[in-house]
């Protein structure tokens, strides 16, 4: 007989509980502010900072995650110290040439030709003049590097297209072209 009443308990208990949930309603939630943040407009006014701005800049002397700080300054100073200066970091193994042309027929060749003597596409069809052959300039991967990252005269900076490793690829490249005019 108890069990019998055992049974009957869980299965009207069962019935009750299944009974009374409504499909269409969300569930009770457990401190809902952890799930509904509240939203705040971008550069609006909030009481949550101290400042009162809700577009908070980083702490100073952050950096972003794998950015490799570059010392030298965009200078005619900071060009002969890194081109005196400046080693690549990347080993013989890591030196991939198949790579660094790759890269340099995407972003330099129209420019610079593709055997690196200042007759790119666009110099012959005159967009741009003046483009010197490497054959011409005394270059080093230093000097190569910091031009690839701030540009030089009429050639803009290339660091937001390639990221560090990818420029000492293409200034490998262009050494190798170098000492093949």
């Amino acid at each position: 007989m108890k069990n019998i009443f055992k049974i009957a308990f869980l299965f009207g208990m069962t019935a009750l509980v299944s009974s009374c949930h409504d499909k269409s309603a969300p569930n009770y939630q457990y401190f809902p502010n952890m799930y509904e943040s509240a939203g705040y407009e971008t550069y609006s006014e909030s009481a949550a900072f101290k400042d009162g701005k809700e577009g908070q800049l980083p702490v100073v002397g952050t950096i972003n995650r794998g950015f490799e700080p570059y010392v030298y300054e965009n200078s005619t100073a900071g060009y002969e110290l890194a081109k005196a200066n400046l080693k690549s970091p990347l080993d013989s193994i890591q030196k991939d040439l198949t790579k660094g042309q790759e890269l340099y027929e995407i972003y330099c060749i129209s420019c610079h030709g593709a055997a690196g003597n200042g007759k790119g596409k666009l110099v012959e069809r005159e967009k741009f003049l003046g483009v010197p052959s490497y054959a011409d300039r005394p270059i080093t991967e230093g000097s190569i590097f910091h031009v690839i990252t701030y540009g030089l005269n009429s050639m803009g900076s290339h660091a937001n297209q390639l990221d560090a490793k990818e420029r000492w690829l293409v200034a490998n490249y262009v050494l190798k072209l170098k000492s093949e005019l």
